[in-house]
């Protein structure tokens, strides 16, 4: 277990306790093809410093390995996770509304920590893409602003989103199948947390 605890200066307007937009009234649509979409609710979450602060000091960070070239390398970024009943609140309660909004059960949170701006995730499609035909995957920024990028799987023109503190950014349809998605380094990033909602059971058409 990795506890971590790093520079971070809250806003004005990110302190507080968090609490959610329950009627999502910022919330627009993006198709990225006809079958495939990202929701974008900016300024969803009120309060994000707060929640980031309690994240970054007391959550259960790790720093997990992977093979590259035939060797294990440490991944440029730390996480953790629950499931939703185990999970810190207001987690949970934000896994409840947005279950409603999305009428699925998300029922795992994963967590993300970018410590700094050589923190980044490569291009890469969720491993839910195995396992649902059109999965939801739901997620709530939290810190600095950092960049997130999709392009179509095999290449080909992409698009880009800054999510600020407190921006909800849901992937749907065949997103995670015909899509990849990545958060690249950044030359003046500062810390972030990203704190990913994902299910399990059986996904909607839509």
């Amino acid at each position: 277990m990795r506890t971590v605890s790093l520079p971070f200066q809250p806003s004005l307007f990110g302190s507080g306790d968090p609490a959610a937009d329950r009627s999502f009234t910022t919330l627009r649509r993006f198709w990225l093809d006809g079958q495939s979409w990202v929701d974008l609710a900016p300024g969803w979450l009120a309060g994000p410093d707060t929640l980031f602060s309690q994240l970054a000091e007391s959550a259960p960070w790790e720093q997990r390995k992977r093979w590259m070239y035939d060797q294990r390398v440490a991944e440029p970024r730390l996480t953790c996770g629950w499931a939703v009943d185990e999970a810190p609140r207001p987690l949970d309660d934000l896994a409840d509304l947005l279950s409603q909004r999305y009428q699925v059960h998300f029922d795992s949170i994963g967590a993300n920590y970018y410590r700094h701006g050589r923190d980044s995730v490569a291009w890469h499609g969720d491993r839910v893409r195995f396992a649902l035909h059109r999965p939801r995957v739901a997620i709530v920024s939290l810190g600095t602003p950092r960049r997130f990028g999709l392009r179509p799987r095999g290449g080909g023109a992409g698009q880009w989103f800054t999510l600020e503190g407190g921006d909800l950014l849901v992937m749907g349809g065949r997103s995670q199948h015909e899509w990849e998605h990545a958060v690249p380094k950044a030359a003046r990033g500062g810390p972030r947390i990203s704190v990913t909602y994902r299910h399990t059971t059986p996904d909607p058409a839509g």
